[in-house]
């Protein structure tokens, strides 16, 4: 019975973590966005410094038969303002690249010109990846020539390894913010320490100078 009790714990952790890894390792579905008839639409993430990102996007083709497929207009910029994708007049295309920055990624789409006057919204399929799900894993088993369980523990260790590399990004993000508090409470308590000699200042000035006012008036 004692031994029951103690393998169950682990069990369930092992659940846990086998659950998690499948979660990463599903495909990845595409995202439809409507673009509306004059403006952009934007979809935007979160990534960090060298990861993979591979994008694949499409036009929807609209109920009305015997008209052509809109064209849109698509820019991907990084965190800080660099162009790292811009397509014009297309129905569809795909960009990739490797982040060297932290930060918020966006893309955004919208109509292009000729279809500002008059257009109604259009539709578009995006399938965004990032990491771990960007792989080219049919690739990888051509080229080490593994297939099967071992194609699978090879994703699973991909995934493993993403997840360690988030656990160390967050634990990072959590040092800095702790730094940058930790300053700020600092600078609030000097401030408040300064602000407080100010008003000591400032009421000894005041008692001295009625007083001094006092005994001029021969009040005192």
């Amino acid at each position: 019975m004692a031994n029951n009790m103690t393998l169950n714990p682990l069990l369930l952790l092992l659940l846990l973590s086998f659950t998690t890894l499948n979660l990463m390792l599903l495909p990845t579905h595409a995202v439809w966005l409507t673009i509306p008839s004059k403006g952009t639409k934007c979809m935007s993430e979160d990534i960090q410094a060298h990861v993979v990102v591979l994008a694949d996007y499409y036009v929807v083709a609209d109920d009305v038969k015997g008209h052509p497929l809109k064209t849109i207009s698509a820019k991907v910029t990084s965190p800080y303002g660099n162009t790292l994708h811009h397509n014009e007049n297309v129905t569809h295309g795909q960009f990739a690249f490797t982040t060297t920055e932290t930060g918020n990624y966006v893309a955004c789409f919208w109509l292009d010109d000729k279809h500002q006057e008059g257009a109604g919204e259009t539709t578009l399929s995006l399938e965004w990846k990032t990491g771990i799900s960007a792989k080219d894993w049919d690739s990888v088993a051509r080229k080490e020539k593994i297939e099967g369980v071992e194609l699978e523990l090879r994703k699973l260790e991909g995934a493993v390894e993403a997840i360690r590399d988030n656990l160390i990004y967050l634990k990072n993000r959590e040092a800095e913010m702790r730094e940058v508090s930790e300053t700020t409470n600092a600078r609030v308590a000097w401030l408040s320490i300064l602000s407080l000699a100010i008003c000591i200042f400032v009421s000894v000035f005041q008692v001295l100078h009625l007083k001094r006012f006092f005994r001029k008036k021969k009040l005192i």
